[in-house]
C-alpha cells in the first residue's frame, strides 16, 4: 500500500515538473532577455505539498533547475539557472521546516497552514531565486544591465506575481489532487 501511495506521489511529482517545463518555455521574456519563472512556482508546490521531504524537494530542484537551463532565454543562463534552483530548493526547503516547527501552527488546519506556507514561499523563495540567478550570472557570464536595475525590474514584479499566481495554482493543484483522491 505505501509503495501504491510513493509511485503515485512520483507520478503528480512528475506531472507538475513538467507543467513547469511547459509553463517555463512559453513564458515570454519582460523585455530583456529574463522571463518569469513558473517552474519554480511548480517546484515550491511540489515542495509543499511532500512537506517535509528533502530527497524529493532536492531532486525537484535539480529536474527544474535542468529543464530552466533547457529552456531559457536568457543567453548563457544555463549554468546559474541549474545553481538558482539548487540553492533555492535547499534554502525553500529550510523555511518549509521551520514553519512545520512553529507550534502555535501546528494547532491550525492542515489548509490554513498550507496557506501560510504559500504566503511566504513564492515571495521568499522567488527573491532567492532570482538573487542567486542574476548573482552567478553576473560572475559567470554577464548580465545585460546593473544588478540592481535587474533586481529592480525583474525579480521584484516576479516576485509579486510567483505569489498571486502561485497561490492560485496551489488551490487549482491541491484541488485537483484531492477530487482524484490521488494522495492523501
Amino acid at each position: 500500500m505505501r509503495e501504491n501511495k510513493n509511485t503515485k506521489k512520483m507520478i503528480v511529482n512528475a506531472f507538475l515538473l513538467g507543467i513547469g517545463a511547459i509553463l517555463h518555455l512559453i513564458t515570454p521574456a519582460l523585455g530583456l532577455p529574463m522571463q518569469p519563472d513558473f517552474a519554480l512556482v511548480m517546484l515550491f508546490i511540489i515542495m509543499i505539498i511532500n512537506d517535509g521531504d528533502y530527497k524529493t524537494s532536492l531532486i525537484s530542484g535539480i529536474i527544474t533547475g535542468v529543464f530552466t537551463a533547457m529552456t531559457t532565454k536568457f543567453p548563457g543562463g544555463q549554468l546559474p539557472n541549474i545553481i538558482d534552483k539548487l540553492v533555492t530548493a535547499n534554502i525553500v526547503f529550510v523555511i518549509i521546516f521551520i514553519i512545520n516547527k512553529i507550534k502555535p501552527l501546528k494547532k491550525i488546519s492542515e489548509k490554513k497552514r498550507e496557506t501560510i506556507k504559500c504566503i511566504i514561499v513564492f515571495p521568499i523563495g522567488t527573491l532567492i531565486s532570482g538573487l542567486v540567478f542574476l548573482f552567478s550570472a553576473s560572475k559567470l557570464v554577464g548580465l545585460p544591465a546593473q544588478l540592481k536595475a535587474l533586481f529592480i525590474s525583474i525579480v521584484i514584479p516576479a516576485v509579486i506575481i510567483n505569489l498571486i499566481i502561485g497561490c492560485i495554482l496551489f488551490k487549482i493543484v491541491k484541488t485537483s489532487i484531492k477530487k482524484a483522491n490521488i494522495i492523501n
